[in-house]
């Protein structure tokens, strides 16, 4: 694995009917191989466009990127994806789902099936390999998607609202499992959140984001991830530091989101 480094990032979207849209505005980061880099901010800050950017999605319109020695130019199987729905084959089994990238690699049948069987144990999904996708809960498919993810052995894992979509419990369980994973096969991992908790509790750092155009406000070192993984989540809740920090954060995102309604209020008073 090798270290991701984004030298002055920026993204400007041009359509022919409207004025240009400045997503992203000299971002820079250097992501160390083996991290835990959890993305906040309020709507409209370019979490997502800068996670699309790493992907290989979309080319940015100034600055590099680069994994390792390596340029980002497009989408690679060094990289992998989770996105807040699965994007899973539906009609095709939970196993042939997570086998599908390296049986497209010409991997032999045997290999395959062992990785399989041991990708459905890590992600607590053993019975259930030749179950449709659709017949599993949401939670369920997104430990899949996991899997899927894991199978390609990518260097960098990136996740985009993975948990967005389930409900608490199964979003608390699933937030202990990316931890586990992250500690067990010591890839590095971007999320993206809209929640600040779930920022704190699964980002050893945590970048804060501003809008408009998407820029780095702040830049955390955390100690909640390393404590949490196999922990009680709500216990690492419940400690002095991450509500301090909790709270911290919350006033600078709602500062930002208070600025953006500012900013849009004299519109509103026009129409």
């Amino acid at each position: 694995m090798s270290d991701l480094v984004i030298d002055r990032l920026s993204m400007r979207f041009t359509q022919a009917a409207s004025p240009p849209t400045e997503a992203l505005r000299d971002v820079s980061l250097t992501v160390r191989r083996g991290e835990l880099v959890a993305i906040l901010g309020p709507s409209g800050c370019g979490k997502t466009t800068l996670l699309n950017i790493i992907a290989g999605f979309l080319a940015p319109t100034g600055g590099s990127l680069r994994l390792g020695e390596a340029p980002v130019i497009g989408p690679g199987p060094e990289r992998g994806m989770v996105f807040q729905q699965g994007a899973l084959f539906e009609w095709m089994s939970v196993r042939k789902n997570i086998d599908f990238g390296p049986r497209m690699r010409g991997v032999p049948r045997a290999e395959r099936a062992s990785l399989t069987d041991h990708l459905l144990d890590a992600v607590g999904l053993q019975g259930f390999g030749d179950k449709p996708v659709y017949a599993l809960s949401g939670g369920m498919q997104q430990r899949v998607a996991l899997a899927r993810c894991l199978a390609n052995d990518p260097a960098l894992i990136l996740m985009d609202e993975p948990l967005g979509a389930l409900d608490a419990l199964t979003r608390e369980k699933m937030q202990g499992l990316i931890l586990k994973l992250w500690r067990d096969t010591d890839k590095t991992v971007i999320l993206i959140t809209h929640s600040v908790e779930e920022a704190l509790l699964l980002g050893q750092r945590l970048i804060v984001m501003a809008p408009r155009p998407g820029r780095i406000l702040r830049d955390y070192a955390l100690p909640f991830a390393e404590a949490a993984v196999g922990a009680d989540l709500r216990e690492i809740r419940r400690r002095p530091d991450f509500i301090q920090t909790r709270d911290e954060i919350l006033a600078l995102i709602w500062d930002m989101e208070e600025e953006i309604m500012g900013r849009a209020a004299p519109l509103e008073a026009a129409q």
